[in-house]
């Protein structure tokens, strides 16, 4: 699938345009500003960009009012297709998020309810209770995910919702051609949903890509030939960040061993997770990391391993924003895309992902460790691949059989001899494609 040979951009549309937080009603074409983004996002080395919530919803997008409606502080449906026609012509696939969880209290058919109550024909669309009440006071209880009762949770058990969120779906691909969805919160999804969403998806349109969020649980529960392709790796994400932050490498391989090692009882062998080092609902990585050297290391580490790289908007040039600061920080307006050094090398490392059948689809096996140093092998029928990572201000000799005396590495050009050990540079990251 093109999904397991791609980078990913993440974009937050209504942060990203600097859209009002409040839905005020006002028509504004705020999207069209990503055409201006599209030549830094393919120098960047991104094949596809993966958009937060752009349809109409009350405040932050995942609130859904409208499922087949651009948001009106984004601008129009033309306009959003306008956009996705010139992604695609410059090679970039468009995958749009999918809330299908829960919608906003500004929903059509949770209007209807509120307004006829028992009477309404979308009464069951809902998990609804008209003895209760909520802190609305709207004098019925609902639903809400998570025990926010600004998103209403759907009933995914009716079969006349489920019908309603396929048609949008069809109505996205037909008006925009689409590439794929991420499914908000998908650990929360009925699984009768998810295998009917992906035949239907598959029916649409070929290589249709889903991808789940995940936080926690086994991800082959949703990750499988009957439901989706991928979900986000977050037990990965938080190993790579604090594995820099506590110098010891060994989290974070431990994580890659448990998933994708050579064991027969390895999790996800096979499986092509989203690895990213931030997104919209977590610190940036720049805030995160206790030592800054550590951060072109952290994105050979994701760039590395096995699995799609996803890049947030901003974070390629190390914006920084904490989550403490509320979710307004973490989804900021920037006026334009910058370029520096840390852009140069995220550039770089997609280009070696690109080229490399090893790093996308090779098999992952630990050939040296320590707390601040760590190699591992990449490798395909065809190709092998090690990836040398030295977070240690000091440099590093290692000492192991790599089976050949010369190797290239696919990030500078530099030919490589391994002879009786490999002096790893302080700070430095190495991709070496091992020559026969």
């Amino acid at each position: 699938m093109w999904a397991n040979e791609s980078v990913f951009y993440q974009i937050y549309p209504l942060g990203f345009c600097g859209a009002p937080f409040e839905n005020d009603g006002v028509a504004k074409s705020r999207i069209l500003k990503v055409l201006d983004w599209i030549d830094h996002i393919g120098k960047l080395g991104c094949s596809a960009i993966y958009f937060s919530p752009v349809f109409e919803s009350d405040t932050h997008g995942y609130n859904t009012r409208d499922y087949r409606k651009i948001d009106v502080r984004l601008g129009t449906n033309e306009d959003f297709k306008e956009v996705c026609e010139k992604l695609h012509k410059a090679g970039i696939r468009v995958v749009l998020d999918g809330v299908f969880n829960h919608v906003g209290r500004g929903f059509f058919a949770f209007q209807d309810v509120l307004e006829k109550r028992e009477a309404s024909p979308y009464r069951d669309w809902f998990h609804i209770d008209f003895n209760g009440n909520s802190h609305y006071n709207d004098g019925l209880w609902y639903e809400g995910w998570e025990g926010n009762y600004d998103l209403v949770k759907l009933n995914l058990k009716n079969p006349q919702v489920v019908d309603h969120i396929l048609e949008a779906v069809s109505f996205w691909v037909k008006e925009f051609d689409i590439d794929g969805l991420r499914l908000d919160v998908a650990y929360c999804l009925d699984h009768d949903f998810v295998r009917r969403l992906r035949r239907h998806c598959d029916g649409l349109k070929e290589e249709f890509f889903l991808l789940g969020e995940m936080l926690h649980g086994d991800y082959k529960v949703l990750v499988n030939d009957e439901m989706l392709h991928s979900a986000t790796n977050y037990e990965c994400y938080k190993g790579l960040y604090s594995s820099f932050n506590s110098m010891n490498m060994f989290e974070i391989v431990h994580s890659l061993l448990r998933q994708f090692g050579p064991e027969n009882w390895t999790l996800y062998r096979g499986k092509h997770l989203l690895s990213f080092v931030d997104n919209h609902d977590v610190t940036r990585a720049a805030s995160i990391l206790t030592n800054e050297k550590h951060l072109p290391l952290l994105y050979a580490m994701c760039f590395g391993m096995p699995g799609i790289p996803c890049v947030y908007y901003g974070s390629e040039w190390g914006a920084k924003a904490e989550k403490s600061q509320g979710d307004p920080a973490l989804r900021a307006c920037f006026e334009e895309p910058l370029e520096n050094e840390l852009t140069e090398w995220i550039s770089k490392l997609a280009e070696a992902k690109k080229n490399s059948a090893a790093l996308n689809y090779g098999e992952f096996r630990s050939v040296v460790l320590t707390n601040k140093q760590c190699i591992f092998e990449r490798k395909t029928d065809g190709e092998r691949v090690l990836v040398a990572i030295n977070a240690d201000s000091e440099p590093y000799v290692a000492h192991f059989d790599a089976g050949c005396g010369q190797a290239v590495d696919l990030i500078s050009g530099a030919l490589h001899d391994f002879g009786g050990g490999s002096e790893l540079p302080p700070y430095s990251a190495s991709f070496w494609k091992m020559e026969k």
